[in-house]
């Protein structure tokens, strides 16, 4: 029997407003098939908080877990860097 892996994404927290969940942006950068110009194709992932508390503009590593809700499937792993409030 097989051991599944966890997938592991890392993005941006875009929005908090949710109890014991966040939005996490994921950004990734592929090439154009004809043009060869690099683009940027993004994706939100609702995500579960359990210890770490992050905050909006902070990015995030999130991994997959069994699904907890109709959206949720991933959960926040760690805080990889904390937002700068300037001012």
């Amino acid at each position: 029997m097989s051991v599944r892996r966890k997938q592991v994404l890392v993005g941006e927290v875009v929005s908090d407003k949710m109890e014991k969940t966040v939005v996490v942006q994921v950004t990734r950068r592929i090439t154009h098939p004809v043009y060869g110009k690099i683009l940027k194709r993004f994706k939100k992932y609702n995500s579960h908080v359990a210890s770490v508390v992050p905050k909006v503009g902070d990015v995030v590593k999130i991994s997959s877990v069994r699904p907890i809700s109709k959206t949720k499937r991933w959960q926040v792993s760690e805080v990889v860097r904390e937002s700068v409030k300037i001012g």
